[in-house]
């Protein structure tokens, strides 16, 4: 089995051209608004401001971003979040997903996989996409949470994340799966793991209080202990500020960053970010036109690249 790296110092952006509110994801995000911001300034033109302030955060602080621009046609209000039609892994693989809603099937882009291939090594692609016609769907890591090192992945199943295609997954890349049920206050399913639960390369930040079977809680925190994880709880507040949808990486000096919008971080409490900042760097992106349209958060617009260069650059 390959060892692979927790973090990586390299990042894909999608900067959005038609950001905004999705009529056909809203059934199973209850994270989005259709509520519009205050103001003369198209939501499109807000989101795209703050798309450009991450990346330019993220390039200062030594992440390099592979910020590639949206096309116009067809339209795609959730370009943004590119994490769940795309990973990458350290043996070389690429893998494609099928998405829940039809709207956005239309982000997986061949023209970036290409660019991808002429620059990095990937010497096998695999499309899960072909299952959307059985209406089987594993959206990325919106709906996976990965331990790289100890080949763990981590899900709570939803709509949008079928048990079916995540043992596919499991065998394909060698993982083992632990997956529960997280529910919201009324009792919804959360639509995607990465909103409640974030992984890093000691601590791991999770709100236990949203599953409700004992067993499955337990296997959680037992798995995460045992692996070598702090476990860092949030509540269910923090999780609507987006607390949960975190992603750490590295620097090409190799510090780890905890990347997170500013309203997470204003979420979390001072012996929160403490415990983050003992081995890390906390950095904050305000981001709200996109987390209340979208329902979404940092790290969803965030795909990580654990791809190897070509010898020829």
């Amino acid at each position: 089995m390959m060892v692979e790296a927790q973090l990586t110092d390299r990042l894909l952006m999608i900067r959005p051209a038609n950001f905004g509110f999705n009529a056909d994801t809203a059934a199973t995000n209850a994270f989005q608004s259709p509520e519009q911001p205050s103001g003369k300034v198209p939501v499109a033109q807000l989101a795209r401001a703050e798309f450009d302030r991450l990346v330019e955060l993220l390039r200062q602080e030594g992440v390099e971003v592979l910020v590639f621009e949206d096309t116009d046609f067809p339209v795609k209000p959730d370009a943004v979040f590119p994490n769940n039609w795309i990973t990458t892994h350290a043996d070389g693989s690429l893998i494609t997903y099928p998405m829940h809603a039809p709207n956005r099937r239309a982000e997986r882009r061949e023209d970036i996989l290409e660019q991808l291939e002429s620059r990095f090594e990937v010497s096998q692609r695999y499309a899960f996409e072909s299952f959307e016609d059985q209406g089987l769907v594993l959206e990325g890591t919106g709906s996976m949470i990965l331990d790289r090192v100890n080949h763990i992945v981590y899900a709570c199943l939803s709509p949008r994340t079928d048990i079916g295609l995540l043992d596919k997954f499991c065998l394909l890349k060698q993982y083992k799966k632990v997956v529960f049920h997280a529910l919201d206050p009324e009792d919804k399913p959360v639509y995607h793991t990465n909103v409640i639960m974030a992984l890093g390369t000691d601590t791991a930040v999770v709100c236990l209080d949203c599953i409700p079977d004992e067993s499955e809680k337990k296997e959680l925190s037992e798995s995460l202990t045992r692996t070598g994880k702090t476990i860092l709880e949030i509540g269910w507040d923090q999780v609507c500020c987006f607390a949960g949808n975190m992603l750490q990486v590295r620097n090409q000096d190799g510090k780890a960053l905890w990347v997170m919008s500013e309203t997470a971080k204003q979420s979390l409490t001072s012996a929160q970010r403490d415990l983050l900042g003992l081995q890390s760097k906390l950095l904050a992106s305000p981001i709200p036109t996109i987390e209340i349209c979208g329902g979404g958060s940092v790290r969803c617009m965030l795909a990580e690249v654990f791809l190897r260069e070509k010898n020829n650059r």
